[in-house]
């Protein structure tokens, strides 16, 4: 749609890139800009011309405050309102969404209005592990998610309280609601689970799920202990104590052989519908935008985890989506990985700010149907 040569930062009559309903909006160069510093292939799509008017806001509210025990919330100094990047007609959905700008030197907010039936909301990795359904972390050692049994049973917390309630207000308006997975799609995954291939029977769903409970109970989920001694060098001990101990071991030795051949099933903290479609990594983005495409979708409001891994890197996390998509980042409803420390607030608003440089954040409470506003007064 468009193309970015040359040196960024010329602002003098630049005009931001965005998209309004599926539309690309050109870049305007200033009169004299030398052509190649900052040029845009013309788009056979309709186009219009962005004004880019920050108006400061005083007093504003911190962002992402609504669930302060899973992320801290967002302050900055300066903040400013712009105007709608997406607007559509006939447009029943409210989204609300915020970018940081150091050139602007701020949080720029702007509202958009979007079509629920061109939008589909995904969760990118909802790894069922420590919930019951069979797969769990291995012992004594053994790490997977997030990486220890009390960090996996705070982010079903998560799911209960912030992501499932979001799912359940969406679904059944917008287009599409999506679950991604590691891996590959397992014989069990056709049975249990609606994918862009096919939609399982009552009976099949039945019995996968019986079907992946016997395979994930039957998993020796006994890795090896920690390691007793060492082997450590006059001249580079550290070095070779991360080596024989390091951080982050996931493979074979403490999870024991095969863990991560198992199905990793939806975690059973959110509530799934027949209709719901899981995707896998290993397909690859093409299927899924492709998908997407097909069934005439132009937003994507992404939650899920980790905010620092999964949610931006893998098949359906936003370096992905955002280049065929306009994609708002639900900042309350993902979780990153937080190493070191008893609480995923800080990590969370770390990686979700570094995101908002590239990316539009929301919020849960921001995400609203243009009816249920009328009726609150609003």
């Amino acid at each position: 749609m468009f193309r970015r040569t040359g040196l960024l930062g010329v602002v003098c009559g630049l005009l931001a890139v965005g998209f309004v309903g599926g539309t690309a909006v050109g870049f305007r160069l200033a009169e004299g800009e030398a052509a190649g510093e900052e040029t845009a292939v013309a788009s056979p799509e309709a186009v219009r011309v962005y004004e880019n008017v920050l108006t400061p806001l005083e007093d504003a509210a911190p962002l992402l405050a609504d669930y302060p025990e899973y992320v801290q919330p967002v302050e900055e100094t300066r903040r400013f309102e712009a105007p709608a990047i997406v607007d559509e007609a006939g447009a029943d959905l409210e989204v609300r969404a915020w970018r940081f700008s150091y050139n602007a030197r701020g949080i720029i907010e702007m509202p958009n209005r979007l079509r629920a039936d061109a939008t589909a909301v995904i969760m990118v990795h909802p790894w069922g592990i420590d919930d019951g359904q069979g797969w769990r972390t291995p012992e004594p050692a053994g790490v997977c998610d997030f990486c220890t049994i009390e960090k996996n049973h705070l982010a079903a917390g998560h799911t209960r309280e912030v992501v499932d309630p979001l799912l359940k207000r969406l679904r059944g308006r917008v287009n599409q609601v999506m679950f991604s997975l590691r891996g590959g799609e397992h014989p069990v995954h056709e049975k249990l689970y609606r994918s862009i291939r096919k939609t399982p029977t009552a009976e099949e769903r039945e019995e996968g799920a019986q079907e992946l409970a016997e395979i994930l109970n039957g998993f020796d989920y006994t890795g090896e202990p920690l390691p007793e001694e060492l082997v450590l060098s006059e001249s580079h001990p550290v070095g070779d104590y991360f080596r024989q101990f390091p951080g982050l071991d996931a493979g074979a030795r403490y999870n024991n052989e095969g863990f991560w051949e198992l199905p990793t099933p939806v975690c059973a903290d959110v509530t799934m519908f027949p209709q719901d479609v899981v995707i896998y990594d290993n397909d690859g983005y093409p299927p899924l935008r492709d998908f997407l495409k097909e069934n005439g979708v132009r937003h994507v409001i992404l939650t899920g985890y980790a905010t620092d891994m999964c949610f931006c890197k893998t098949t359906a996390g936003y370096e992905n989506l955002s280049q065929d998509f306009n994609v708002f980042l639900v900042g309350d409803a993902t979780l990153a990985t937080f190493p070191a420390n008893n609480t995923p607030r800080y990590a969370t608003n770390a990686h979700i700010s570094f995101a908002s440089l590239d990316q539009l954040v929301t919020q849960c409470s921001w995400i609203r149907f243009t009816d249920e506003v009328a009726a609150g007064g609003e």
